[in-house]
């Protein structure tokens, strides 16, 4: 256990200098990729993508896939993307109880904690399912909501030309696109998508480094 934690603790570490060189939001064209539903044995090919493309990203993940996966959890870290909390077990969270929402959150925060060595400041409900009392109970986690500016649907579209085409035409300035790793059509025509961002201008940033340094702010909604 002591190996363990100081092994994600160097993870943890290692990744602060890539998250730190965030490029200046204010001054240049970023635009925010964000990956849901994972880790999944899509991410390791996504995470080299970015790599290679000089990109950063934000991954929220699920806590069960992060149990299961839980070295290509500390491979995005480790890489310098951001990370947040997607719930334990993708849940509709406004269909449930107070506590069995904070059980999705809390669980999933140490979950993460536990395996990375970072606890997620941000979280993303999923479908979008949302409403007051599930911002409400986010903040009492000590978590921030991450929606987005546009969605790719790349779950139902499962064509690499029609993902492509859609990322490219929601592409804006200061904007937050949600895609999922665990869709392998989605991360097949990632280097397509990188090459063609990058030739139009845009820098790839994380949420936060988009945010530049206002927030996010535990119980405050983003997006």
């Amino acid at each position: 256990m002591v190996i363990h934690a100081l092994l994600a603790a160097s993870l943890a570490f290692t990744a602060l200098p890539a998250q730190a060189a965030a490029v200046d939001c204010a001054r240049v064209k970023c635009l925010a990729l964000t990956f849901d539903d994972g880790p999944g044995k899509y991410t390791p090919a996504l995470l080299k993508t970015l790599s290679k493309a000089g990109a950063k990203a934000t991954f929220f993940l699920v806590g069960k896939r992060v149990e299961e996966r839980p070295e290509v959890a500390r491979q995005i870290v480790a890489r310098g993307h951001a990370i947040g909390n997607h719930t334990y077990s993708h849940a509709s969270l406004p269909a449930h109880s107070d506590n069995e929402i904070l059980d999705e959150l809390k669980v999933t925060q140490e979950v993460i904690e536990d395996v990375t060595g970072r606890r997620p400041t941000m979280f993303r409900p999923p479908y979008g399912h949302t409403d007051e009392r599930v911002l409400a109970l986010a903040g009492q986690t000590e978590l921030a909501q991450i929606l987005w500016t546009h969605t790719t649907l790349d779950w139902s579209l499962r064509d690499t030309k029609k993902i492509k085409a859609t990322v490219l035409k929601q592409a804006k300035r200061d904007g937050v696109i949600l895609m999922h790793d665990v869709v392998p059509q989605t991360v097949q025509v990632m280097p397509e998508i990188l090459k063609e961002l990058k030739k139009r201008g845009y820098h790839l940033v994380t949420v936060p480094a988009l945010l530049r340094g206002k927030g996010p702010t535990p119980g405050e909604s983003y997006f």
